[in-house]
């Protein structure tokens, strides 16, 4: 079977994320309204960004339950994004943060919750005492708990999520987000990421890169790219798919064309 006929059958979710329609938008609208957007593009699901929020009233536990009857409202289901480290920058877990992003979730009735993995260059702690504590705090959560690999070394390394699943049992609970893009700002390969870690994925982040060090930006994978095709076949065919790429409205193109546009786009790779 053609990776093609496969995708048809098989499909991943599609998810927006909130920033894809551009991070002044969604603070002065709302998510709600973008989630709007999102539905007629043809999405699935509608990733919200907590520090997209205008205020913090905006994470108060009837904010929040008010959005996600909005967004269901729309048939989308929801992914609860906070930029909370799940390990502190010594290394420690942060049991804290992790306890806060599930509830906040759960208010949201989030399908996924995702953070931040965190940690030093070095890795993050391993030891039985911090997983149990990790793995007591992902039990009590009614949503999919996954850590996203981030554009900085301490957090962004092959090797910190490699140990990390390494040293939990196999139904630890926790999944991580696999952002295509965000490896090469950490100077990591992505294709050895996802040889490495696909077993362990259970959300990814879509976008290409464009630029050299600081300067890289995200962007729509090209039609035909071939080195995003082969990446994404090396990742789990079943898991949602985020676009997480600005939308780029043209001269002959609406916003919601090119939304509607990028959600065929990456359900077909």
């Amino acid at each position: 079977m053609s990776e093609i006929s496969r995708t048809v059958e098989h499909r991943a979710d599609i998810v927006i994320v909130a920033s894809a329609f551009g991070a002044d938008a969604i603070r002065r609208d709302g998510h709600a309204v973008w989630a709007a957007a999102a539905a007629r593009a043809g999405a699935d699901g509608f990733e919200v960004r907590r520090e997209l929020f205008a205020s913090d009233a905006d994470a108060q536990p009837e904010a929040l339950a008010q959005l996600g009857q909005r967004i269901r409202a729309h048939g989308l289901w929801s992914v609860y994004s906070t930029p909370a480290m799940l390990f502190r920058d010594d290394g420690a877990l942060d049991a804290a943060a992790l306890s806060l992003a599930i509830d906040e979730a759960s208010a949201l009735e989030a399908r996924i919750v995702k953070l931040q993995l965190g940690g030093t260059e070095s890795g993050v702690a391993t030891d039985p005492a911090a997983l149990d504590r990790l793995m007591s705090g992902i039990a009590a959560s009614s949503a999919r708990v996954v850590v996203e690999n981030g554009q900085l070394k301490a957090g962004g390394t092959i090797a910190a999520f490699a140990a990390l699943f390494a040293a939990l049992p196999a139904q630890s609970g926790l999944a991580m987000t696999f952002d295509t893009g965000n490896w090469h700002w950490a100077e990591q390969d992505p294709l050895d990421a996802a040889k490495r870690l696909a077993p362990h994925v259970g959300y990814v982040h879509c976008k290409a890169v464009m630029g050299e060090g600081a300067r890289r930006f995200a962007v729509a994978p090209a039609n035909g790219d071939a080195r995003f095709a082969t990446l994404l076949a090396h990742l789990p065919g079943d898991v949602p798919r985020g676009i997480e790429y600005p939308f780029i409205p043209g001269a002959d193109v609406s916003l919601d064309a090119d939304a509607a546009r990028q959600v065929a786009r990456v359900a077909a790779f």
